[in-house]
């Protein structure tokens, strides 16, 4: 089985523009909608099982939510859906915009 370790929202960014991350958005259609992080990759948590989740060869996956609460409550069932380890993104959008990292959405 996988492992989920948290990663600070600057690692994340400079490992997606490393081209070393594959980050996931487990909130739903509407919440990332709104707004979410440029390249984020949508995979609701209501239909993570059905989903086929692909990770590109040198990539490691990152899953985020809003605050962190949903990707820590099911970090067994995210890490189960990858090969490797995974990373989670710690404090989720929120600590991303805390860090002044950019969004896109109809929220901004």
């Amino acid at each position: 089985m996988s492992t989920l370790t948290k990663i600070k929202p600057a690692d994340v960014a400079e490992g997606l523009m490393a081209g070393r991350l594959h980050l996931i958005d487990i909130r739903e259609p509407d919440e990332h909608a709104l707004e979410h992080i440029p390249g984020a990759v949508l995979i609701p948590l209501s239909s993570l099982e059905a989903a086929d989740v692909k990770i590109e060869a040198g990539r490691t996956a990152v899953f985020h939510c809003k605050s962190g609460m949903r990707t820590e409550k099911n970090c067994v069932r995210l890490a189960e859906r990858v090969d490797g380890d995974a990373f989670v993104l710690e404090g989720g959008l929120d600590a991303w915009k805390r860090a002044g990292l950019p969004v896109a959405g109809s929220a901004r």
